[in-house]
């Protein structure tokens, strides 16, 4: 997963234990009932054709494997709004963090051939690795780097590479020693991209080539993966891709997709219904890969069944957040992140899952070990909700549990969250000093402002304007719109990116800016836009020599 807005934190964990995020949700509310209705019968068809309704999904792909065959790999919908070419089983999805598996899972072959230890320092492979801390820098291992238990903050740094920007990866992983902690080292959980990406810069340099190019020589050829790719560049002229789409002003909309290719460690993978289904089977196998025999002419592994096992034991705690009364029945009764897996419990098995989000793309991947069970959604759009209603239906129906109208109950959650969100906007708004003014002149705000990690954020006039500009992030750049006091908004020009921010400033007692700090508008924002871990300072202007 690549990550989750912050109001939906608390449900999308206590539902789903994926942070996935559900963002702002419009469709007819789900009338209240005095008793709940009794379920529907379980049929696929029928239960993603209302999911892709009631959720607003323009596509989706689903891959269903039990006990070592494929039930289901097929798609649904379309794969762009507004044109009739359907998604099938090989139209390719973006599936961000679900990458995060992949990483994993090579890192673990390295292992299995004694190319590195989980417990090696970070540094011995890596030499310039560095965090803030320098107790941090030595201690931190590759067992660390996947176990988002860093002392980092919830999603830190993303900004150096979501929305896309110019950063390298070396530049990416070069900053990380800028990026204060939140918390002690190991102290707790707490979702992190950058140290996948360091992660995936050590297959690199084992491998001697690219983190795409040794994915697809280590996992995707070998497992036959071959309609998959490590890269948009590599999708170019494949007509069988789904499109990218989000809510603009409350309403879906295709919009272009994020490359990042420079985070690929962390959401490099694009792959498909039926290639994401040999995916499953060879992780519910420990390692083995169906019907094809090794040199010795003993059945052919990816890795060893202890490095199987070890992906899928807990290294991190997840508090366990209690969820809203209408899904009391999916609470886990522990909850921990594995090696690239997300692990808790349902109906008394062990779970194995993943969430992954990017620009216009959710994916989920849920594995149940004990039943041999597997389910991969796959949607070109930005909601949770389809994906955590559709987990349960399927999940209920292949463990012969008591079916639930997980449809009707998820939407009414999504609905109620997004109505607190709502009236809270309206109370901020209601609340503000509508005539205050700020203390300075508007031009007095403009200039170049610095942040250790991310570097510079301009502001500039554009006639009668204020433009804030990302300077390493092309489509980061907005208009300053007064709120109160020294506080601004900033309207991002790409609106589908629903990330609008405060501006606050800090003044000197003599008047000039001290520093600006940012933070999100919306609860609904996806945490990877992480304004708030910004400290801007102004620059000096450079003294000219006399």
């Amino acid at each position: 997963m690549h990550s989750m807005n912050r109001l939906a934190a608390a449900i999308v964990l206590a539902f789903s234990s994926v942070t996935v995020p559900a963002l702002a949700f419009d469709a007819a509310p789900v009338a209240a009932a005095a008793a709940p209705a009794p379920a529907p019968a379980f049929d696929l068809d029928r239960d993603v054709a209302t999911a892709l309704k009631v959720f607003d999904v323009p596509g989706m792909a689903i891959a269903i494997v039990k006990d070592g065959k494929v039930i289901t790999a097929k798609g649904f919908g379309v794969r762009k709004l507004g044109e009739p070419a359907s998604v099938g089983a090989k139209t390719l999805f973006e599936v961000a963090s679900n990458s995060k598996g992949f990483t994993a899972a090579a890192l673990a072959m390295l292992v299995d051939e004694g190319k590195l230890a989980w417990d090696d320092p970070v540094t011995k492979h890596l030499p310039g690795f560095q965090m803030h801390d320098s107790y941090v820098t030595g201690a931190m291992t590759i067992r660390d780097l996947l176990t988002h238990r860093s002392g980092l903050g919830l999603g830190a740094g993303d900004l150096l590479w979501w929305p896309t920007t110019t950063f390298s990866t070396d530049e990416i992983i070069e900053k990380l020693r800028y990026i204060r902690p939140a918390t002690s080292f190991r102290n707790s959980y707490a979702y992190d991209n950058l140290l996948y990406i360091v992660a995936g810069k050590i297959i690199a340099d084992k491998a001697g080539k690219s983190w795409g190019e040794a994915m697809h020589e280590r996992i995707l050829a070998p497992l036959g993966m071959t309609g998959s790719t490590t890269s948009l560049a590599e999708n170019v002229g494949n007509p069988d891709v789904a499109n990218a789409h989000s809510k603009i002003d409350g309403k879906v909309a295709a919009v272009k997709s994020m490359p990042v290719p420079n985070a690929v460690g962390a959401v490099g993978i694009n792959t498909n219904a039926e290639d994401i289904a040999k995916w499953m089977m060879v992780l519910l196998d420990e390692g083995k890969i169906a019907g094809v025999m090794d040199k010795d002419g003993k059945e052919a592994r990816l890795f060893s069944e202890k490095q199987g096992r070890e992906m899928w034991t807990a290294q991190t705690p997840i508090k366990i957040a209690e969820p809203k009364p209408k899904l009391a029945a999916t609470k886990p009764n522990f909850s921990a992140y594995g090696l690239g897996f997300q692990l808790r419990d349902y109906k008394g098995m062990k779970v194995a899952m993943h969430g992954g989000a990017l620009q216009g793309f959710y994916s989920r991947v849920v594995m149940v070990p004990e039943a041999k069970l597997g389910v991969a959604i796959l949607t070109n759009a930005e909601n949770g909700g389809s994906m955590t209603a559709l987990q349960w239906r399927i999940l209920d129906h292949y463990l012969q549990a008591a079916p639930s109208d997980w449809l009707a109950l998820v939407a009414q959650v999504e609905q109620d969250q997004h109505a607190e969100e709502v009236k809270k906007q309206g109370k901020a708004s209601s609340a503000r000093a509508v005539k205050s003014q700020p203390s300075l002149p508007l031009a007095a705000y403009d200039g170049e402002y610095e942040d250790a990690w991310y570097g510079k954020v301009v502001i500039k006039p554009e006639g009668k304007k204020h433009i804030l500009s990302f300077t390493r992030t092309p489509d980061l750049t907005g208009e300053l719109e007064h709120w109160q006091h020294d506080t601004f908004i900033v309207r991002w020009k790409e609106r589908n990116f629903n990330a609008d921010a405060y501006v606050t400033f800090s003044l000197n007692p003599d008047g000039s800016i001290d520093r600006v700090k940012m933070a999100p508008v919306s609860a609904e924002t996806d945490f990877s836009y992480d304004f708030q871990d910004l400290s801007l300072v102004p620059v000096k202007p450079k003294e000219t020599k006399k």
